[in-house]
């Protein structure tokens, strides 16, 4: 699953427009203009698609929990350099004021079954021994799951 990917996703899930894309950056303290942002969220087969950066995904993240949370006093924190699964899953988790058994249940929207211990293991630190890496599919599901839950259903 790339950057891309993920930002199409939160995007979808919570109907955000470029305009509303281009103000979560700017809780971070980062300016990017609509155009950069409609390149992003093109299909990666698109013309004129560009890969977001880590470092951008993580300001968006970072970004998204200022939206949800409100944004803290004081200096922000720093995007990092390179984001994996793990953070990106820590950042949502964030964002979205999530328990361990909330993510199990998004999960299991998905029809994804982790253990509790499995998910604790994703965000422990890399030196912990029972750290282990969030891989794709985890991510995969957790924002299948996130749609499911968040995505308002248009009445039929």
């Amino acid at each position: 699953m790339n950057n891309n990917d993920v930002l199409r996703k939160i995007r979808y899930t919570f109907d955000y427009n470029d305009d509303k894309m281009v103000s979560i950056f700017k809780l971070a303290d980062v300016v990017v203009d609509r155009e950069q942002v409609t390149k992003w969220l093109k299909r990666d087969d698109a013309e004129g698609f560009e890969g977001i950066y880590d470092k951008q995904l993580a300001t968006f993240l970072n970004g998204f929990i200022n939206l949800k949370r409100g944004k803290k006093e004081g200096e922000q924190p720093k995007p990092e350099k390179t984001l994996n699964n793990n953070l990106i899953l820590r950042k949502l988790r964030i964002a979205l004021n999530l328990k361990d058994t909330d993510v199990l249940e998004i999960l299991d929207l998905a029809d994804f079954r982790l253990g509790k211990s499995e998910l604790s293991a994703f965000f422990r630190k890399p030196t912990h021994q029972h750290f282990r890496l969030c891989k794709d599919q985890v991510i995969r599901n957790f924002l299948h799951g996130m749609q499911l839950k968040y995505k308002k259903q248009e009445p039929k």
